[in-house]
């Protein structure tokens, strides 16, 4: 996209985004005339500001009101026109002492997120350590029950039993039950639920091509299991913090986006979904507006970054704002939060 648009109209559409950034007001022509440090008129900037409405990357909201950035325009900016402020000397001295290794995984997630939260002045996300976990699955049963629901029976490590009702397509036998039950043990039975839920279930959905529909089935039937709300055994294992300074900006202050904000803080699952979509991913993740599949999340961006120690991803940190956030900071803060927590859990092992 970028080689469609001039070298002028980029730095037009980067000086726009930043000071919309900044200010919150739509950008006129002669203030983006003034402010580019082009010797163009405000008549110019106007036909390049069309030219990029006509590519949708920035869009009026009020006739004759100066133009804001579209998601698709934040996007490039991101992309290719974004001067990341990295963090000072000072800043990062501040932050190597916040995250000590005395505590609790659990304590560190907490610090962290408040950390992120303080530092960004909106909600911080965490990821609790997988390596606090060591949770595994010993079995799993299927029970039969009325209207196409099944009881399925989970048995964690020695003793711990969970139960969650799932829906199926059809009513299944007691002896289909146990062939999938028979099936999902061979394959799961004393697998971490951090890697049967992120990795071993996808892996079998790309590899069930010649497995017997009953297999198929077994499958789709775990991954119901293991997406129920309250069932996943990691559900509890995200820390947010300040997800209340999300009010404070205008684009999100209306009543109903709020509550849906909440509910889904609340329920964590689709923020739980997003997280796991990063495990895969390297370095800084960002997701802007409608590109994380969530209308809830439509006006806000995500900035992610994963924290390992020895190669090994244990999990993910980030940032939840507007779409119109401070990107250029926002970023090396998230960026170089999760290496610092890298190496806080390194020491600790």
């Amino acid at each position: 996209m970028a080689e469609e648009i001039g070298d002028r109209a980029q730095h037009l559409l980067k000086v726009l985004v930043e000071s919309y950034i900044c200010s919150g007001q739509p950008v006129g022509s002669r203030a983006l005339a003034r402010d580019s440090g082009l010797d163009v008129s405000a008549a110019t900037v106007r036909n390049a500001m069309a030219d990029l409405e006509e590519l949708g990357m920035v869009s009026s909201p009020h006739t004759s009101a100066g133009r804001i950035p579209t998601n698709k325009g934040y996007r490039m900016f991101v992309d290719t026109l974004l001067t990341v402020k990295p963090l000072t000397d000072r800043e990062i001295i501040t932050l190597n002492g916040q995250f000590g290794v005395d505590g609790s995984n659990q304590e560190l997630a907490t610090t962290v997120s408040d950390y992120l939260s303080g530092m960004t002045e909106m909600a911080g996300m965490v990821m609790i350590p997988r390596t606090a976990k060591h949770s595994s699955l010993r079995h799993i049963e299927f029970m039969p029950l009325s209207d196409h629901r099944i009881l399925a029976i989970l048995v964690i490590n020695e003793k711990d039993v969970q139960n969650t009702v799932i829906k199926v397509d059809r009513q299944y036998t007691s002896a289909e039950l146990q062939q999938a039950a028979n099936f999902l043990n061979s394959e799961l039975a004393g697998r971490e639920l951090f890697d049967v839920r992120h990795r071993i279930l996808k892996e079998l959905r790309e590899t069930k091509d010649g497995m017997e529909q009953m297999m198929h089935q077994a499958i789709s039937m775990a991954e119901q299991v293991f997406d129920q709300p309250g069932s996943k055994p990691d559900s509890d294992d995200f820390v947010l913090s300040g997800q209340t300074r999300l009010m404070g900006f205008e684009e999100l202050s209306n009543i109903e986006k709020l509550r849906g904000l909440f509910e889904a803080f609340n329920e964590k699952q689709q923020i739980l979904a997003l997280l796991d979509q990063c495990l895969d991913g390297d370095g800084v993740q960002i997701f802007i507006g409608d590109e994380s599949g969530y209308g809830v999340l439509d006006e806000c961006s995500m900035v992610t970054s994963s924290y390992q120690v020895d190669g090994e991803v244990l999990g993910i940190l980030g940032v939840i704002g507007p779409t119109r956030m401070a990107y250029e900071r926002v970023i090396p803060i998230v960026d170089v939060t999760a290496k610092m927590v890298s190496a806080a859990l390194a020491q600790s092992k």
